[in-house]
């Protein structure tokens, strides 16, 4: 059966490939989508001072022409407590304007509007800025933080690291050596990741490294080879200690038998909850690239976005080896927001309406537990040059929890904010950041 199919299958992929090149041959392959959109607000950078009326004009053309008659509902207010119904607005001339009213205090205000044209729904998210600079995020420092995360990492270097490595031809080339390493990273964690190493013909040292923690969740990664392009070693890291060669079928039951809700897991107390070995974890990751004969001695770069951002931050305060910190909109800042009815960061706990953010204690346990995992306060102990970016219209890492950490870093900063991008960056942003690691490469501690 198998046999007969396989030709079958093959026939019908031939056949649309076929019908594909016809179909553009004899009709044209569209450059554009037929309903164009675009929001633009009336301050040209997206942001306002406390008190000032915001309108967004949505403008729209449907093959060209005007959009006219046409609905648009929407919603206002502080972003992430949107009001429950729509008011509505028209289309004239191809345009509509929905007036936002203000916001008193500092913090963000959204819209989210929709629209049936050429009959597809058209939705977006846009959200504007109040004096973000003079957010201030909800979330104390312990007196004892720096003594807590010192003993831990102390700790947790009297472990051996006993890598273990696993060959990958797939990303193996003449210019590169990728191998899957597996470290023991504490005194019950493990960790894992790619480990993608330029080859040096006359086998020579030189090359900065790189450490890219992962987003949130515990799906595979994938090896790559953009930064060692760059000349650097390069670490993508799983930090569940997944077995990434495993098939996806017996990859995905494992990883809900051993990841599901672990954002929440143990935070009855500080020495148990489940990111305290992933911290610490991160920062013996870098012990670990700092042992290897390739590093240059000096270099040592975090990035990452989201979860990755978060954990970049982290790192970089945690391991006095870090030499630069790039995070994208990072994640579990300001976490006590929504208490305050203000956006938080993702998990998003005590809002109310994220399962990620549910709390299963009582609220003073968990407050008491999370002000030592809140990504402000490591921001608050970053003393290397730290390049961040972020959008507005994230309603994952919300930009009101990201600016309260950027307004914390008292370390040389630069920013890359994107009014119009959400939980993504755009390729620009990538550019401007390896251009800035470049520059900065040589000039650490």
């Amino acid at each position: 059966m198998r046999t007969k199919l396989l030709p079958i299958l093959l026939s019908v992929l031939v056949c649309h490939g076929i019908h594909a090149q016809v179909f553009q041959q004899e009709f044209g392959n569209p450059r554009k989508d037929f309903v164009e959109t675009m929001a633009t607000p009336d301050h040209a950078d997206s942001r306002y001072l406390t008190g000032q009326q915001a309108t967004l004009r949505i403008t729209a053309r449907l093959g060209g022409a005007p959009v006219e008659g046409i609905t648009v509902r929407y919603k206002v207010g502080p972003e992430m407590w949107l009001p429950e119904r729509y008011d509505s607005t028209t289309f004239i001339g191809g345009e509509a304007l929905i007036r936002m009213g203000t916001m008193q205090e500092p913090g963000f205000l959204a819209c989210q509007y929709e629209f049936m044209a050429g009959g597809k729904k058209h939705a977006d998210l846009v959200k504007l800025a109040y004096e973000p600079e003079l957010i201030r995020t909800f979330t104390p420092m312990p007196s004892d933080f720096d003594k807590f995360w010192q003993q831990a990492l102390k700790e947790a270097r009297r472990v051996p690291l006993e890598p273990e490595y696993r060959d990958i031809p797939d990303a193996t080339t003449p210019e590169f050596v990728t191998r899957l390493v597996r470290l023991h990273v504490g005194k019950d964690k493990w960790m894992q990741g790619y480990l993608t190493l330029p080859r040096d013909g006359s086998g020579s040292s030189g090359h900065p490294v790189v450490l890219v923690p992962p987003g949130a969740g515990s799906q595979k990664i994938s090896p790559s080879d953009y930064f060692p392009r760059q000349g650097c070693i390069y670490l993508k890291l799983e930090i569940h200690d997944n077995d990434q060669l495993l098939p996806d079928d017996e990859y995905n039951q494992l990883r809900q038998q051993k990841c599901d809700g672990y954002m929440r897991r143990g935070m009855t107390s500080r020495d148990t909850y489940y990111y305290k070995d992933v911290y610490v974890g991160c920062a013996r990751v870098v012990d670990f690239l700092c042992s290897l004969p390739q590093w240059d001695g000096r270099n040592v770069i975090v990035t990452g976005g989201s979860q990755g951002g978060a954990l970049t931050i982290v790192t970089a305060a945690l391991n006095e080896k870090v030499t630069l910190c790039a995070p994208f909109y990072p994640a579990l800042c300001d976490l006590t927001g929504f208490l305050h009815h203000r956006a938080g960061g993702w998990p998003k706990f005590f809002s109310g309406f994220y399962s990620d953010g549910r709390i299963d204690i009582s609220q003073d346990q968990a407050l008491e537990t999370l002000q030592y995992f809140d990504v402000v306060n490591f921001a608050r102990r970053l003393s290397v040059p730290t390049f961040m970016s972020w959008g507005y219209s994230d309603d994952t890492c919300s930009p009101t929890s990201v600016w309260a950490a950027w307004n914390e870093i008292t370390a040389p900063k630069q920013s890359d904010i994107t009014p119009t991008s959400g939980h993504w960056r755009f390729s620009s942003s990538q550019a401007k950041c390896l251009e800035w690691m470049k520059a900065h490469i040589g000039q650490g501690k």
